[in-house]
């Protein structure tokens, strides 16, 4: 597939390694600029291009920058994407990094809705509450007793299973944690934020979440 990723840190980064390997077309963007992606770019294979252009093309596009620069990325990032592109969401809203939102904290709204709205088009919630590390050194075949699984969230059922057979593809499992306005229960602080377990140790996480943001994720 054609894959645009959004964003070059860690997991952004991580992502472009494995994709790659994996056989798809990868074009990477972060907000300093290709030419600081060039020892990336160089690695992996991938094409270092600006943000208004990583979609271009993509069935497939992953948003991994921090809450608080989902404002500032570029208008009509999504123009030019393939039909029913897939826009995976990995973000984390925190206070301390992001400033206090509003809109999350007061009106109760999930931080993958708050970023959908600013992107206006539905995103998959995926990949949030993984160490970036286990992307490379963790995957496992289906089937294996050590294989980790992820939560996936999202109300496009048909974007949702394009995201999960990439993720599968990458070596992991997939929950289905439900629709985006269910995805507080993946969010940092939750039972499920940062767990390395399998399917059934995730689905029983993601029944023990509280809908209560905990104290040291509040702005």
């Amino acid at each position: 597939m054609k894959i645009g990723i959004i964003g070059a840190g860690n997991i952004g980064g991580n992502l472009t390694r494995r994709l790659t390997a994996l056989g798809h077309d990868v074009s990477v963007a972060n907000s300093r600029g290709p030419e600081t992606l060039a020892q990336l770019a160089e690695e992996t294979g991938a094409t270092a291009v600006r943000a208004e252009d990583a979609a271009k093309g993509a069935q497939v596009v992953v948003v991994t920058v921090p809450v608080k620069a989902v404002p500032h990325l570029p208008s009509g990032l999504l123009d030019g994407a393939a039909e029913r592109v897939a826009v995976i969401d990995t973000g984390n809203y925190y206070p301390g990094r992001d400033g206090r939102i509003a809109g999350i904290e007061d009106e109760g709204v999930t931080e993958s809705r708050w970023t959908e709205r600013h992107l206006g088009h539905p995103v998959i919630k995926v990949f949030n509450g993984t160490y970036a590390q286990d992307i490379l050194d963790r995957p496992r075949p289906a089937g294996d007793p050590e294989r980790l699984a992820v939560p996936v969230a999202g109300d496009d059922e048909q974007a949702k299973r394009t995201v999960r057979a990439l993720v599968d593809e990458l070596g992991f499992d997939t929950v289905d944690a439900g629709g985006l306005d269910d995805s507080w229960r993946q969010q940092p602080g939750t039972p499920v934020y940062g767990l390395r377990a399998g399917v059934e140790g995730v689905k029983k996480a993601l029944a023990e979440a509280s809908p209560e943001r905990p104290e040291d994720f509040r702005g």
